[in-house]
């Protein structure tokens, strides 16, 4: 079978690396199809993957939407000669379309409910969508549900081996107590409207984590220069390594709050969004291990009392083994979705239609 993977974005590259090298060895041949947008390229390039640099959408709302039409004709074109059987992407808008166009099905993977705009553009030229079993939205008949997250598709311990060598890299060892702080740009279609940290914020913790311990930034855009000496200077590639080794981790992201989480990692999102989103939830209401929250005063008071509780990184590693007894391996769920389809899904609804 001939299947595009649609890359959108950096977490995409981690979503599907495992996937397409297992499902290779199947015997099945994948193209990638990439955006251009923060690190994904740079990603793709690390695992030795072959891809399809689409460019760009842009980076304000009217040239995203502007560039729909043109990004889908050049996706379109690139592909065509592969003749693909099967279109897979995480809210494959221009997959989507061009599968359509093409006559082939589509697969779209979905965990943000507040993602309006891409489903609406996704959902009518899709066959399924697969989303956790905690997200909150019906999404109709297509919609398949699974026991896991996202990030599981490569933080789960069959494929995730931290590696505390890596450590060394940044001259920390796995004694020292660091805090990861990670920024985001607010630029996403699904972010219009929303925050999480003020400049003043950003600035008072920093202040306050810094008299615990060391302050480790990854940000999406420039940092201002005053904290520019925090800046985590590592391969996007080892970044999960040094997450998981972290005391706390503070993010404006969901991505890489999900990601600090299912690896045991005290954490905090604050963002206006995390209320509207399943996952979230979930974590915190079922697991506790994350807090949303969207008052960066009270964001600064949590965070020291996450600090100073007593044996906190051996109680957040017994939760995060009731997660990993709850939640599939996602990766091998999906290469056996896909390697079967579509007898694999006819099942699936026939079961959950019960």
């Amino acid at each position: 079978m001939n299947i595009v993977v649609d890359i959108g974005h950096p977490a995409h590259v981690h979503f599907f690396k495992y996937f397409i090298w297992e499902i290779e060895k199947r015997g099945h041949i994948v193209l990638i199809t990439a955006t251009n947008k923060d690190v994904t390229l740079r990603l793709l390039d690390a695992y030795g993957f072959k891809y399809i640099n689409l460019g760009s959408y842009g980076k304000t709302s009217i040239k995203k939407a502007l560039n729909i039409p043109l990004m889908d004709i050049k996706m379109y074109k690139r592909v065509k000669s592969f003749k693909p059987d099967l279109f897979l992407g995480i809210t494959p808008v221009r997959g989507s379309h061009v599968a359509a166009m093409l006559k082939k099905p589509c697969i779209a993977f979905d965990d943000t409910e507040h993602s309006k705009y891409e489903i609406f553009l996704y959902k009518p030229f899709v066959k399924t969508i697969l989303t956790p079993n905690c997200f909150i939205k019906n999404l109709g008949k297509k919609q398949i549900r699974y026991q896991g997250f996202h990030e599981l598709a490569y933080l789960h311990p069959n494929y995730f081996k931290p590696d505390s060598t890596i450590l060394n890299k940044i001259c920390i060892t796995e004694m020292d107590i660091f805090f990861i702080l990670r920024f985001v740009s607010w630029s996403a279609g699904h972010d219009a409207g929303q925050h999480g940290l003020t400049l003043e914020g950003k600035r008072r913790l920093i202040q306050k984590l810094s008299t615990h311990g060391r302050v480790l930034i990854t940000s999406e855009g420039p940092l201002p220069k005053e904290f520019e000496g925090y800046h985590l200077n590592i391969e996007p590639e080892l970044f999960h390594h040094v997450l998981s080794r972290a005391s706390l981790c503070i993010s404006e992201g969901g991505t890489t709050a999900t990601e600090a989480a299912v690896l045991g990692v005290p954490t905090i999102h604050i963002s206006t969004l995390a209320k509207h989103c399943g996952n979230f939830r979930e974590l915190q209401e079922r697991y506790g291990l994350l807090f949303h929250e969207d008052n960066e005063k009270v964001v600064i008071e949590m965070a020291i009392a996450i600090i100073n509780q007593e044996n906190i990184k051996q109680r957040w590693a017994i939760k995060r083994g009731k997660l990993l007894e709850d939640k599939i391996d996602l990766t091998s769920f999906m290469v056996d979705l896909i390697s079967r389809w579509p007898e694999s899904f006819e099942n699936i609804k026939r079961m959950q239609s019960k």
